[in-house]
């Protein structure tokens, strides 16, 4: 039986909705490209209320096929704060990405752009490290004037709303601020802010953890579900990194597993969150490691591992398939088959569709990409 206390290393060195969560991220030099499907292929018609979410990432050099999804969620964009003070935020990476990404509404007018905001610090002009959304949540005014800047930034550029990936209040694994006893209430305002300056016009999302907020040493670790529930139009699930590598991080239902996918929709519904409100996260990457190299294999090179590793096996407890070598179990991940399996299992619980980190870890013929959109689309 696992101690708890690995519930703070899990969370200390979830990846998720990270830059860090894939060890082979294409070169930032190379110009983005769409990818073409290989071979016939009909997607299953758009069902309407239903949602696929896309993360696309900064560095990332491909775009994902705009009929495939309803909403991107463009990773991401980052505070600039200096000496406790907020200035402003910016995308990370280059702005042509950025637009890259934006110009997918041209051929999909339907299509749902958010930028999404991480805790983190990567853009080189930003010397602020240290603050955060600790530090900028405690102020009223901050509040304002960062959700303020939020609307004006969706207005300017078309976006249809704004992602919160704090990662969490009450928990720095970014090196910025934390304070336990404010976080998580603060959280809440902060959130509430941005609904009031966004109004219905806009969506307002957050990546959430697998558990609702816990009481700790000091205050509050992680996310009131309840007081967000009412506020926000989604949650993205980030049901994924839950075991050790090696075993089933991403397992749907796993007893053995420190903590699953069926806990999780547990802890939300008793929490009081609204089942269609819920979207199930995929990972497009088998966890490796926590702590050593590689941390995460992408879709795309698990495919391509060679002599001595052995894919596609299968946990029947888990429903999730994972990579032999040698005699042992070396990483999980999803394939067709589970990401149907999940899609049908939320679907079924009325939860509104699945999200997935993250659309460059899919392979050229778009292998996940199109069984998420299947998955949740052709659920009957």
């Amino acid at each position: 039986m696992k101690r708890i206390f690995t519930l703070v290393i899990f969370a200390l060195l979830l990846a998720g909705c990270s830059k860090d969560s894939v060890i082979d991220p294409p070169q930032e030099e190379q110009k983005p490209q769409p990818e073409v499907p290989q071979g016939p292929y009909t997607p299953s018609p758009l069902v309407e209320g239903r949602a696929v979410i896309a993360y696309v990432t900064y560095y990332g050099t491909t775009l994902p096929n705009p009929q495939l999804c309803t909403h991107i969620n463009y990773a991401f964009a980052e505070l600039y704060m200096r000496n406790g003070k907020y200035l402003g935020f910016k995308p990370q990476g280059k702005m042509e990405r950025f637009e890259s990404v934006l110009a997918l509404k041209k051929q999909n007018p339907k299509l749902k752009i958010l930028l999404s905001f991480t805790n983190n610090v990567s853009n080189s002009d930003n010397t602020g490290k240290g603050d955060g959304f600790s530090v900028l949540a405690k102020s009223e005014e901050m509040r304002k004037a960062f959700a303020e800047e939020c609307k004006a930034y969706c207005q300017k550029y078309g976006l249809d709303g704004i992602d919160l990936d704090w990662e969490f209040p009450g928990l720095s694994w970014s090196g910025q601020a934390v304070d336990k006893a404010v976080d998580t209430q603060n959280h809440i305002l902060l959130m509430k802010q941005l609904r009031e300056t966004l109004g219905k016009e806009y969506l307002l999302t957050y990546a959430g953890y697998v558990m609702d907020k816990q009481n700790v040493s000091g205050g509050f670790r992680y996310i009131d579900i309840k007081e967000l529930d009412p506020i926000v139009d989604y949650v993205n699930l980030m049901t994924y990194d839950m075991d050790d590598a090696g075993d089933p991080h991403n397992a749907l239902s796993c007893p053995s597993a420190y903590w699953d996918i069926t806990r999780t929709w547990n802890a939300y519904v008793a929490a009081g969150a609204t089942p269609s409100k819920l979207v199930l996260g995929i990972p497009f990457y088998g966890r490796v490691s926590f702590s050593g190299s590689p941390g995460a294999l992408s879709y795309k090179t698990i495919k391509q591992l060679g002599q001595g590793y052995t894919i596609e096996n299968w946990d029947a407890a888990a429903n999730v398939p994972y990579v032999t070598y040698g005699n042992s179990r070396y990483c999980y991940y999803d394939n067709p088959r589970s990401i149907k399996i999940k899609a049908e299992w939320a679907l079924g619980k009325g939860m509104y569709g699945l999200m997935y980190w993250e659309n460059d870890s899919d392979d050229a013929n778009f292998t996940l990409r199109r069984a998420v959109w299947d998955g949740v689309m052709g659920y009957k």
